[in-house]
């Protein structure tokens, strides 16, 4: 599923494709659901309107106009593309038809993604944005401070810690086993047990893992594929998501393999403690 560098580079390049505010002149859906209905008046309320910005909040995309905001979850497979006329493909799902003769498509094969509305002004009360927890991006809404905030006291496994989007946002399963070694804290240490200094490495290596991975165009696992159709290469640069059983690129070490919280992780036992 994409995570935060892979939606955010969708986002910067829709945003340099629609930098021009085009106005919609039709939106055509080719279903009427994906993994939940789709508003029935969405097509009706679109047109017509320009899109001002295209903003994202966690992994969701937001294209606003004056009369609402659509609303974009890209599941396991979504993507967005220019699709010139002629250029239809199997499950296209939406396209999104401008005045000036320009067409984005909006693709998803297996059809976990979510297109929604919300009213002007409205999107923090939106059921799937209420209640998350902020942007790690933001270097004075998540410090350390604020993690310390959240670890205090509790049992649960640093690195689920980190990915429950109400402690912060987008920072999935890649994202977090990366950022846990570079500050060298094991992903199942209890949160509760991690020092204040430890915290503050955390949070400045989660922020600069996402920094890099968003210079790189993302991560290419298997589907994703930025606006333009090209695909990520943070891939290249893993130093220990899905390197179980490999040497530590620091100390040589075999890297060790396990689930935790339902989800593979991956890390080094001299490095990470």
């Amino acid at each position: 599923m994409p995570e935060l560098p892979e939606v955010e580079t969708v986002r910067s390049g829709l945003a340099l494709l629609l930098a021009d505010r085009p106005i919609l002149c039709r939106v055509q859906l080719m279903r009427a659901d994906l993994r939940a209905p789709i508003p029935a008046s969405l097509a009706r309320r679109l047109r017509g309107q320009p899109i001002i910005a295209v903003r994202r909040r966690a992994k969701y995309l937001l294209f606003e106009t004056p009369a609402a905001t659509l609303l974009c979850h890209l599941g396991m497979t979504g993507t967005w593309r220019l699709a010139p006329s002629g250029d239809e493909r199997i499950h296209d799902h939406c396209y999104l038809h401008f005045f000036d003769g320009r067409r984005l498509a909006y693709r998803d094969p297996r059809r976990f993604g979510l297109l929604d509305l919300i009213e002007p002004g409205r999107a923090e009360e939106h059921p799937a944005l209420a209640g998350l927890g902020p942007e790690p991006l933001d270097a004075r809404a998540f410090t350390g401070a604020v993690l310390a905030e959240r670890c205090a006291g509790r049992k649960v496994a640093i690195k689920p810690l980190i990915m429950d989007q109400r402690v912060v946002v987008g920072v999935g399963n890649i994202y977090a086993a990366e950022a846990l070694f570079r500050a060298g804290i094991r992903p199942s240490c209890f949160s509760g047990r991690v020092s204040r200094p430890r915290l503050d490495a955390l949070v400045a290596a989660i922020r600069a893992v996402l920094l890099e991975a968003i210079a790189a165009g993302g991560s290419t696992i298997s589907d994703f594929r930025q606006a333009g159709g090209d695909s990520g290469y943070f891939q290249t640069r893993f130093q220990v998501y899905d390197r179980a059983g490999q040497p530590c690129v620091r100390c040589g070490a075999k890297l060790r393999g396990a689930v935790l919280g339902g989800r593979s992780t991956v890390w080094c036992s001299r490095c990470q403690r």
